[in-house]
């Protein structure tokens, strides 16, 4: 039998500059195919892709040149089927597929790795990824906008607390609190769809780090593989990883983002909000207290960025002292990315299925929404506009008004009118038509407010932008 580090013939895979073999510890620590056999669809596209462009341009035959297609063929339909036979022995991918083309075609596959290294080969294969990865959680966040949407849609005038420092503030509308997570996750896939702009670039015929003295069309390559032009120099091509790290920065900041909406849906189901129920469908029981319904999907949402957090530390701290080009560390590039895409793309699908599943209590939402003297700013904007107070002075009178309904017990809506007027004389009965949170909500009419006709405005605007 070939040893762990040798082909068939007893070779070292590296060639003939070694003659030991590896320590047994050097082979469990060198060996990646546990996790990069995840590359094997990028591997065999960006091996046909230098395949076809080394047969064009004449560095080999175009009889090898087919062989080669055929047994990468071969290996495709292994790998679809289940049957490809993933080995330790050969460390990585890469390596894998060359000894399985090799057992295929015979010697014409060793002409496959002219012309290439396995360190552009695998900055190809991560960034062929990634690509998918980006446009894959694109997709997913539109899917994600779309449920949000149509919750805000039906729910563009449902009252609720508007908080800040998690305390009352002014009433909003339901629809319009969920229309900030729509913004949210839509600049959260602008930061994909820009990742995906940059790292679309070819790093294939970099070679090991100074290119190639071979005549090979890295251009051709680039076009077979969607990119939109190659990498322009070649240490960086093999060296590069800010793709995997600005991927994994927006992966970070969307999973924050997740994670804020997961901790509200926690809260809101609680009962002392009583604002949202989830189903059986996304909830768990207690082992000990029968009466429990917890929000788990909702809590191990929120904690996934956690997961996401630490795969762009990781790789951040694996880049930042590297010399230029490739280094052995650049192989800890993977499991980061995987991980964390992995992480979101779940953490992606269960939040839309929540958003979907939410049951809104609209009344315990409208009771809430004026707790707390949510309308004093409207009592001092009144102040103002009707009056003609300074907003400073009218901030005063307002404050001093919450003051007294606090010692009467009562809500601003239902102080008194003499006792407005003992605080300033000025205020009529006009007041009270601005002091419930219905008409405070309806009168936010500026550009982004939560007016209900404003929202729904927002809300045909994200539908066109998402159609």
């Amino acid at each position: 039998m070939p040893s762990k580090t040798t082909d068939g013939r007893g070779h070292l895979l590296w060639g003939g500059r070694f003659s030991a073999k590896p320590d047994a510890l050097m082979q469990a620590i060198n060996v990646s195919i546990g996790f990069d056999r995840r590359l094997a669809a990028e591997d065999l596209a960006g091996s046909k892709a230098h395949a076809a462009m080394l047969a064009e341009t004449g560095v080999i035959s175009a009889e090898d040149g087919q062989a080669i297609q055929n047994g990468l063929a071969a290996i495709e339909q292994e790998m679809a089927a289940g049957t490809f036979p993933f080995r330790e022995e050969f460390e990585d991918i890469h390596l894998n597929v060359e000894k399985r083309l090799e057992e295929l075609i015979g010697p014409a596959a060793g002409r496959l790795h002219t012309a290439r290294s396995r360190n552009d080969q695998v900055a190809l294969d991560l960034r062929l990824w990634t690509r998918g990865a980006c446009e894959r959680t694109i997709e997913q966040l539109r899917r994600l906008q779309r449920a949000l949407l149509a919750k805000a849609e039906t729910h563009a005038a449902t009252l609720m607390p508007g908080f800040t420092h998690l305390q009352s503030a002014q009433p909003v509308t339901f629809g319009h609190h969920l229309m900030a997570y729509v913004e949210m996750f839509g600049r959260d896939a602008g930061r994909f769809s820009d990742a995906r702009m940059r790292l679309n670039e070819n790093p294939l015929g970099a070679a090991a780090l100074a290119g190639t003295s071979f005549p090979i069309d890295r251009r051709q390559t680039a076009a077979a593989l969607g990119f939109d032009r190659p990498m322009a120099n070649s240490l960086d091509a093999v060296s590069a990883r800010d793709f995997a790290l600005e991927a994994l920065a927006a992966a970070a900041i969307s999973s924050t983002h997740l994670s804020r909406l997961a901790e509200e849906i926690v809260l809101w189901s609680t009962p002392q909000f009583g604002f949202v129920r989830l189903s059986d469908a996304f909830t768990t029981g207690s082992s000990i207290m029968p009466q429990k319904r917890n929000p788990d999907a909702a809590e191990l949402t929120r904690a996934k960025t956690g997961r996401v957090l630490g795969a762009f530390t990781a790789l951040a701290v694996v880049m930042k002292g590297l010399p230029l080009a490739y280094s052995k560390d650049m192989q800890e590039d993977k499991v980061p990315v995987f991980e964390a895409f992995d992480s979101l793309e779940l953490a992606l699908a269960a939040m839309g299925g929540m958003v979907d599943d939410l049951e809104v209590d609209a009344g315990r939402m409208a009771a809430a929404a004026g707790f707390g003297y949510a309308t004093a700013t409207d009592l001092a904007d009144w102040l103002v506009r009707v009056l003609g107070l300074p907003f400073r002075q009218a901030h005063h009178v307002a404050g001093t008004a919450v003051k007294r309904a606090e010692a009467l017990g009562v809500e601003l809506a239902a102080l008194p009118l003499g006792e407005l007027q003992a605080i300033e004389p000025g205020v009529t009965a006009e007041v009270y038509g601005v002091l419930t949170p219905e008409a405070s909500a309806a009168s936010r009419r500026s550009y982004g407010g939560t007016a209900p006709e404003e929202v729904r405005a927002q809300i045909a605007r994200w539908k066109e932008v998402l159609r």
